[in-house]
């Protein structure tokens, strides 16, 4: 499994460096801070990548909400977020509030794309 995220967001980073600290060899972190490869990896182009967290999964690519879920159920430790928001109602709720902060990490963070 691939994650792509932002490692230049000090947010982003932060919360990422959590996850690693869990050595799951199952997951490949992903910066994808001017890295062509990954838009090629995802089909995704730097506004796009730098919008949402991306997971790649047996060939599929999965964004946002969906793809923390992933991320937390491959680690042990943060299992019970997976277990927690991925019940309906509260994976609306998770997800409107995902993308309300993307959003805003988004706009602090779109100065470092290449194509404005």
């Amino acid at each position: 499994m691939k994650v792509y995220f932002n490692n230049s967001c000090k947010i982003c980073k932060a919360e990422i460096d959590l996850y690693k600290k869990e050595k799951i060899d199952q997951i490949n972190w992903i910066d994808i801070t001017n890295n062509e490869e990954a838009e090629k990896d995802t089909n995704k182009n730097d506004k796009e990548l730098l919008r949402r967290l991306h997971v790649k999964k047996d060939g599929k690519i999965f964004s946002g909400a969906s793809a923390f879920l992933l991320v937390w159920k491959n680690i042990p430790k943060y299992k019970f977020l997976y277990l927690l928001l991925r019940l309906p109602i509260i994976f609306q709720i998770f997800s409107l509030i995902y993308e309300i902060v993307a959003f805003f990490l988004y706009v602090k963070n779109k100065k470092q794309l290449k194509t404005n």
